[in-house]
């Protein structure tokens, strides 16, 4: 009986931070691909910000499918989101193509770490009612890693104003359905 009612207790410990689970697989992915960046290997460190995307996806809807959303998911879920999609893309881009601008490169990835940043922060302390104010900082920061993939192909300034307009994009009031 006492097995039992162990084994029980164990299951629903492990039930309920699935989700949490997947949201610290969100965060060594993105870490992970700091990592790389930092090592000049940018094709990896792509790979593993779209990985690090495919968690965060899954990460809300195992807590929404087994009912276990909390305050604390919420605020962890943002923590690993600005280290995935605000620091590894900017960082991805920076390394990539934005170096080549000096100190106004920096500033531009900077200024998308921050209205990340603050976008996120946003999100936590308003009401969400089916709908996302502004653009949500995963589409934002795979949108930047993707374009990694055209730098040879593109001048170097659209990544500039590219990476100002999602800044803007994120912290902007325009709404945006829930998918």
């Amino acid at each position: 009986m006492f097995l039992l009612d162990y084994l029980d207790h164990t299951i629903k410990k492990i039930k309920s931070q699935s989700a949490n689970a997947l949201t610290l697989l969100n965060l060594s992915l993105g870490s992970f691909a700091i990592l790389f960046i930092l090592r000049d290997e940018l094709k990896l460190s792509l790979l593993l910000i779209f990985l690090a995307a495919l968690a965060d996806r899954f990460d809300g809807m195992v807590a929404r499918k087994l009912n276990i959303e909390s305050e604390l998911g919420k605020q962890l879920d943002s923590m690993c989101d600005i280290i995935s999609f605000g620091i590894a893309p900017a960082l991805l881009l920076y390394q990539s193509i934005l170096f080549s601008y000096g100190a106004s490169g920096a500033v531009f990835a900077i200024v998308y770490i921050a209205c990340g940043a603050l976008r996120l922060a946003r999100f936590n302390t308003t009401e969400n009612n089916g709908y996302f104010t502004g653009l949500p900082i995963t589409a934002a920061g795979c949108l930047l890693t993707l374009s990694y993939l055209s730098v040879p192909y593109l001048p170097s300034y659209v990544f500039m104003f590219l990476t100002i307009i999602l800044s803007f994009l994120m912290v902007s009031t325009f709404k945006l359905k829930k998918v």
